[in-house]
């Protein structure tokens, strides 16, 4: 996700109330314990060094953190938790701050309100593009910090010392002196009275205890033992369960459903439904409703609004796209006069790339609850990236005033961009009509097959490229164009692609690269998809195809020029420190460069490829192994170095790293969506392949702190690992992949 992306989410984000504590109900299961800074005013200090506004939050003690007599600390996390470890990094940050044990917190997620806007100067709160840590590390810094200043002048009141006398150990304040010493638990009553400081004094780096620590992640035993409530786990009392039945076509209505009665006959059927875009049957178990409503028989029309032409296929929109190559774009980027310098280059390279539409194809498919209840507020339960903003949605589609609404928002099953708010991508606006039509609590879930035909797509992507040469084959001009249109266009409008209006969820990858050309020119060419195909953020967005399009041409033009990619990207990069070392980095992890081909020990011939990426503040650089088995490109190691400039848990890093290297070559090897007739043809795992167990390679990383401001870690390891393969696969077979998934192509041997 960009910085576009973030300024949009800003400007578009629901407007912030606030929340009183009571009728927030916040902990309300919780027992005895008492609020840390019940009474606190809402007063945001100033962390040194850094901009008031980012922290405006941040004194906010009562809103995120409540110690319990036992000592033992429950926050409220303004991210979701999906498997990427932000729970135990916000616990690790603030208890670095508190002096406190992390292992002792229990973190769930906040509800919306303004309190939680942590991003963007205190304006905006999502789950997504890489931004929790990078975006909160102060805040939650400066929360801690402030919590254990008011606990320690609670501390110096009840022994009777001055402040400066006191200081902190993991859970309680101690005084040296008498050696008297008070747990946490047993001042928190007193802190709550206490104002907080204006700018409490935060740690020196130089003696973290915490942070930069690989550190357990919080809650693993409850995830592995099931123990974990997930949207679609969740139980409420008297509820139905429903299943839908989407349009093939995106757009069409359900004008009729001419079995009706027949259905309604089933066993369990309640009642069948008409919603729009989706005919609904509601029964007393989910397997029911699923069943009656495979058999529904329905008479789809037009009614309101376009619907997908019956002839668009993604063969199609891809023809689109490359018959605008050549167009005039919007100026990315920009340096010299590259028309000239072409127009006198010995040799001019050209390529063309593309990719496919992908689905996120998380392991839980979407899923909602909605419960009206008897004085007119409204509960939500939804696998959600942005509680705001389905705060929002809920209240519309229910038709009555957002202060009646509370949403929850589950740990997700996945999500990889899935649950931000796309329309009819999501399933709560259907839980919230079919509760308020049968007067029941109801829980929606979407089958696998409308999963993946009523999901957000990554879009379909091109991308042409050129290079000049000189006469001694130096790089004397570089041109590339992404055509198409984003998810930010989609969801956010023309107004948030800036001026010249650029969408960075396209660009991102062709533009914002490390390296270094005498002349060089980066557009956007606006191509829009049909508004019956929904576009969304799918993990590292634009980097996840243009990374591979990018560093795929490069290899290209080092192969014309005659020189070793590696020593190409080395020269290109020399005026950057960081990435110099990115590169010998990643040699190193790997052994050294060695491009091959090579004979393996096992007796297979190999080659290795290199990619470099600069996704969400974070560089990146990746090596592949490969060989070829009948066919088919199979993928022995990766190496991955990557430098988020500072290291919050270097253990969730690298976890996060081989997650995303997965997903990475999973997309490249296999995945795609494809539509034909107007419809999605690929509706499940029989058609929409991922990468299976025996084809994952081993994955090897190390974390670089360069002392670069912190970037993102949940993303970054995925555009590498397809560019790193395709270039691994040219130098072992001489074959040139341009279109992902490579398991179209049939390799040659080596």
């Amino acid at each position: 996700m960009t910085a576009g992306l973030a300024a949009a989410f800003s400007a578009a984000m629901p407007p912030g109330r606030p929340i009183n504590l009571s009728r927030r109900g916040m902990f309300a299961a919780a027992g005895a314990g008492l609020f840390l800074g019940l009474a606190i005013p809402a007063r945001a200090p100033r962390a040194q060094g850094t901009p008031g506004a980012a922290l405006r939050h941040a004194g906010k003690v009562a809103a995120y953190l409540r110690i319990m007599p036992d000592g033992s600390v429950q926050l409220q996390n303004p991210f979701v938790e999906g498997g990427q470890g932000i729970d135990s990094a916000v616990a690790q940050i603030v208890a670095e701050e508190l002096d406190a044990d992390p292992a002792r917190f229990t973190v769930t997620c906040a509800p919306p309100g303004e309190d939680y806007q942590v991003m963007q100067g205190g304006n905006a709160r999502f789950t997504g593009g890489s931004f929790s840590v990078r975006s909160s590390f102060a805040h939650f810094r400066t929360l801690g910090a402030t919590a254990r200043a008011m606990l320690i002048a609670a501390a110096a009141t009840r022994l009777a010392v001055p402040a400066d006398t006191l200081t902190t150990e993991p859970g309680r304040v101690v005084h040296a002196a008498s050696g008297r010493a008070l747990p946490y638990g047993d001042l928190a009553t007193a802190a709550a009275a206490i104002e907080p400081p204006a700018n409490p004094p935060l740690r020196d780096p130089a003696g973290f205890r915490l942070i930069g620590r690989p550190i357990p992640r919080l809650g693993v035993r409850e995830r592995s033992t099931g123990k974990i409530t997930y949207a679609i786990d969740v139980k409420v009392e008297g509820m139905l369960l429903a299943a839908v039945l989407h349009a093939p076509r995106a757009g069409a209505q359900p004008a009729a459903v001419t079995n009706e009665a027949a259905l309604r006959a089933l066993p369990g059927v309640h009642s069948v439904h008409r919603l729009p875009g989706a005919v609904a049957v509601v029964a007393d178990s989910w397997w029911r409703a699923k069943t009656a409503v495979g058999q529904a028989q329905v008479a789809w029309q037009a009614l309101q609004g376009p619907v997908m032409d019956a002839d668009f296929t993604s063969e199609a929109m891809l023809g689109r796209l490359k018959a605008a190559a050549g167009s005039h774009g919007n100026t990315a980027e920009e340096a010299g006069d590259a028309a000239v310098a072409f127009s006198t280059a010995a040799r001019v390279i050209q390529a063309e790339y593309d990719a496919p539409y992908l689905a996120h194809a998380q392991m839980e498919p979407t899923s909602a609850t909605a419960r009206f209840n008897a004085d007119g507020t409204l509960d939500v339960w939804v696998p959600n990236q942005a509680p705001d903003f389905f705060l929002a949605t809920s209240a519309r589609t229910a038709g009555i005033e957002s202060a009646k609404v509370r949403i929850h928002s589950p740990p997700l099953g996945g999500f990889f961009g899935r649950h931000f708010a796309y329309g009819p991508a999501n399933a709560h606006p259907q839980a919230i009509l079919l509760a308020k039509a049968t007067g029941r609590p109801m829980k929606v879930i979407w089958s696998r097959e409308e999963e993946f035909g009523r999901d957000a797509y990554r879009p379909l992507a091109f991308a042409t490229f050129g290079a000049g040469l000189d006469a001694a084959g130096e790089i004397v001009a570089f041109q590339a164009a992404g055509y198409g249109e984003g998810p930010i266009t989609r969801h956010f409008g023309s107004a948030a692609l800036g001026n010249p209006p650029i969408d960075g969820s396209i660009m991102e990858g062709l533009s914002g690269k490390p390296y270094r050309f005498a002349t060089k020119r980066v557009e956007f060419v606006p191509v829009p998809h049909p508004p019956g195909v929904n576009l969304g953020f799918w993990r590292s967005v634009g980097h996840s195809m243009n990374d591979f399009f990018f560093e795929s041409f490069l290899d290209e033009v080092a192969a014309a020029a005659g020189r070793d990619p590696f020593a190409l990207r080395q020269a290109l990069v020399a005026h950057s420190d960081r990435h110099k070392a990115l590169l010998l980095a990643v040699a190193d992890l790997a052994g050294g460069w060695r491009r091959g081909p090579f004979d393996a020990p096992d007796g297979t011939r190999r080659a290795r490829g290199v990619a470099m990426a600069s996704p969400f503040g974070s560089e990146v650089a990746t090596m592949a192994e490969v060989s070829v088995s009948d066919g088919e490109v199979v993928v022995h190691d990766l190496w991955v170095a990557i430098d988020p400039g500072r290291a919050v848990n270097p253990r969730t890093i690298e976890e996060q790293v081989q997650s995303a290297a997965a997903i990475g070559l999973s997309s490249a090897l296999s995945e795609e969506i494809v539509f034909q007739g107007g419809e999605v043809a690929t509706r499940n795992f029989d058609t929409y392949r991922v990468l299976r167990r025996d084809r994952m390679p081993r994955v090897h990383v190390r974390v670089i702190e360069s002392g670069a401001p912190m970037g993102g870690v949940g993303a970054p390891g995925t555009p590498g690992v397809p560019p790193a393969v395709a270039n691994a696969v040219f130098a072992l077979t001489g074959q040139r992949l341009r279109s992902m998934p490579f398991g179209r192509t049939r390799l040659s041997g080596a």
